[in-house]
């Protein structure tokens, strides 16, 4: 249930050495960058996708998230992708199970 998915990802959120925090309901000015995210996501990936496995979807999100951040320019970055030593490879990063 949605209590052992919340325990995963306290858990993947420690692992990673990240912080929460708590957003108020209706205030998406708050958590601005990542509106603008899930906004571009959804506009850019999932509005034009149907996924017929998880694997197929993991990897053509993996592929658009790739492009996101090595070759999609960001206006608040000068129009340029974020730096290449941000990036951090999917086998490198902690998985959340």
């Amino acid at each position: 249930g949605p209590e052992f998915i919340a325990e995963a990802v306290r858990d993947w959120i420690k692992a990673v050495g990240a912080k929460t925090a708590y957003i108020e309901p209706g205030s998406p000015w708050e958590n601005g960058y990542c509106e603008s995210f899930n906004g571009r996501m959804r506009d850019e990936l999932l509005n034009g996708e149907i996924f017929y496995s998880l694997r197929e979807a993991q990897i053509i999100i993996e592929r658009w998230r790739n492009h996101y951040n090595t070759k999609r320019p960001h206006s608040a970055l000068g129009y340029r992708p974020p730096a290449p030593e941000t990036i951090v490879l999917m086998d490198q990063r902690p998985i959340m199970h």
